[in-house]
């Protein structure tokens, strides 16, 4: 079992920059590839952003390219999503996940954090 834990959210204005940390309640948290989707009112969950538990590879969806960078520290049991340039389209409440078999990107994965709400005003 890994429980995932969320923080860094908050109330920024378009163009601020925020870091999201989810802290893993496990050392096999480096044997997972991590994720992170958002979920705005009245939307779908969409996928972020993705890591390999070696961090050697990311993939990230056209939306935040080049504005969103996810890294992980597993040494800390940790992972990031620097968050700039941010605009009122990226609120959302941001979710981080961890899979062992690669289907982050499909929204299949086998744990889910609480989530953190993020929110850019304009």
């Amino acid at each position: 079992q890994v429980q995932l834990v969320e923080s860094g959210g908050g109330l920024v204005q378009a163009g601020d920059s925020l870091r999201l940390s989810c802290a893993a309640s496990t050392r096999t948290h480096s044997r997972y590839a991590m994720g992170w989707f958002r979920q705005a009112p009245g939307k779908e969950r969409e996928f972020v952003a993705t890591i390999s538990w070696s961090g050697g590879s990311t993939y990230y969806a056209d939306s935040v390219k080049g504005r969103f960078t996810i890294s992980r520290d597993n040494a800390k049991n940790t992972v990031y999503l620097q968050m700039n340039s941010l605009k009122p389209e990226d609120t959302a409440v941001y979710y981080c996940a961890a899979d062992r078999s690669g289907r982050i990107v499909a929204g299949i994965c086998d744990y889910w954090g609480q989530g953190t709400q993020v929110t850019v005003s304009s």
